[in-house]
């Protein structure tokens, strides 16, 4: 009988089946080149892209690339990604539990002893047993391997999520910590020109005391003053929030961020190869993790048909159980039970049915979020590439514009001095070189923040 049953079993797992579609990726539209893309490095296929690139080589500031280690290791947002990496890890192994038997064992010892009755004497004994049982659902159906499927999907799905979240936190530490380094310089100007324009008022004042000028000069030369004094809180508030900010993406309470290379010192890559199209479906962990989703939607398909087909159960148990302990082991004692048993569905009120259909849709909703995602990953791609291009005409215009109202305003405070014109001329020649000043900080700016986007739209920065 125990050979008639194991001879079964191992005739019912080989010729087991798995029910449900195999997994295929889903064709999508790939163009060849990226839209934006400066032809001279769309040609650089034999090189590595921008976004193979470890963060530490696209940053060179120091102090940034420490500020990046620190976040990676106490950002509440990647801590919270690896637990949920250590759930679907752990659902995983519950999961694969289920293909295979499982046992258990057992003992007791118990004492027996019923009262005399009229007819009946009084009885009493000790019954001991020792017990091994066994318990097997055979995975005919491919139900629990289809399962299992999907669980290490989902798995596969939680670490790209982990990453996505690295390449996020990477990017933001980056802009973050450059917004600072240009409010830092912002200030440093304002403070500057503060200074400046004291003394010019000085100056002014001791003119129109002398009768040289009038004192509308004097209340000119103070709008000078009044306004580059205005920015200095505004500039000092942005700055302490804007530390404030940073902090929490560190995992720190808020507090003063160290500083490394100011904002014209940052260096930049001097090529930004964005690479093929069709790498970015590998590199991207966005796409990867609306992959996996896809992948474990599509094994539950499979899960889902399984219910249409009976259950196949084995079970079994053996032991010894006597009166008398000193007979425990003995043969008499012995016992064993053997059993299959076959559950068939036969009305389920459309449940299984439903239930099919169920996961069909949900595959058809995770097929279409996955080709969502990559076109959305393209268009990421070819505004970050068109970004970065036009910022960085747009800082060299910026830097001719500064230069000349720098000159004007030297000029006209020329002029003014000499007495060919009045200081209303000083006025405006300031005030726009000053806001050109500001605006190139601003250029400069945008030009990196365009790195960094542009950077994260090809699925860099998660690489350690």
């Amino acid at each position: 009988m125990r050979n008639c049953t194991v001879l079964l079993s191992a005739v019912l797992l080989l010729s087991g089946c798995t029910v449900g579609p195999n997994y295929k990726r889903p064709v999508v539209a790939v163009p060849p080149t990226y839209r934006g893309a400066v032809p001279d490095e769309t040609a650089r296929t034999d090189t590595a892209t921008l976004g193979d690139q470890s963060w530490r080589d696209i940053f060179q500031d120091e102090q940034l690339r420490a500020l990046i280690r620190t976040a990676l290791q106490q950002n509440y947002d990647v801590r919270i990604a690896a637990s949920r990496v250590l759930e679907a890890n752990a659902q995983l192994g519950i999961t694969r539990a289920d293909q295979f038997p499982a046992l258990s064992a057992g003992a007791g010892i118990g004492d027996v002893r019923t009262a005399q009755a009229k007819f009946l004497p009084k009885f009493e004994t000790s019954i001991g047993q020792v017990n091994l049982s066994a318990a097997w659902e055979l995975d005919f159906w491919g139900k629990f391997r289809r399962a299992t499927e999907a669980a290490r999907a989902n798995l596969l799905a939680s670490k790209w999520a982990r990453q996505e979240v690295v390449s996020t936190l990477v990017a933001n530490v980056a802009d973050a910590y450059f917004q600072l380094r240009a409010l830092d310089l912002q200030l440093e100007i304002s403070k500057r020109t503060l200074d400046s324009r004291q003394e010019s008022l000085h100056l002014t004042r001791i003119l129109a005391n002398g009768g040289a000028t009038s004192l509308l000069d004097v209340r000119q030369a103070e709008q000078l003053v009044f306004t580059a004094g205005a920015e200095i809180p505004a500039l000092e508030q942005q700055v302490e929030q804007q530390e404030n900010f940073l902090s929490i993406l560190l995992g720190q309470n808020p507090g003063d961020i160290p500083r490394g290379q100011t904002l014209t010192e940052q260096r930049q890559p001097s090529q930004v190869p964005p690479g093929l199209p069709s790498s970015l479906l590998e590199r991207r962990p966005d796409i990867r993790q609306a992959e996996e989703q896809l992948v474990a939607a599509n094994a539950e398909i499979g899960v889902a048909r399984a219910a249409y087909f009976p259950d196949i159960s084995l079970s079994g148990s053996g032991g010894f159980q006597s009166s008398a302990l000193t007979n425990l082991f003995s043969g008499p004692a012995g016992a064993w039970s053997f059993g299959a048993s076959l559950a068939q569905p036969i009305f389920t009120g459309g449940r299984l049915r439903s239930g099919v259909r169920l996961a069909e849709a949900q595959q058809q909703t995770a097929t279409l979020f996955y080709q969502q995602s990559i076109q959305e990953a393209f268009r990421s791609v070819s505004d970050a590439l068109v970004a970065y291009r036009k910022t960085r005409e747009f800082r060299a215009q910026q830097e001719l514009l500064f230069e000349s109202a720098k000159d004007a305003a030297r000029l006209s405070q020329m002029r003014y001095t000499g007495g060919a014109t009045g200081y209303l001329e000083v006025l405006t020649n300031e005030t726009n070189a000053f806001s050109a000043e500001l605006g190139l900080v601003q250029a400069r700016l945008n030009e990196l923040l365009a790195l960094v986007q542009l950077y994260e739209a090809l699925g860099g920065g998660w690489q350690q």
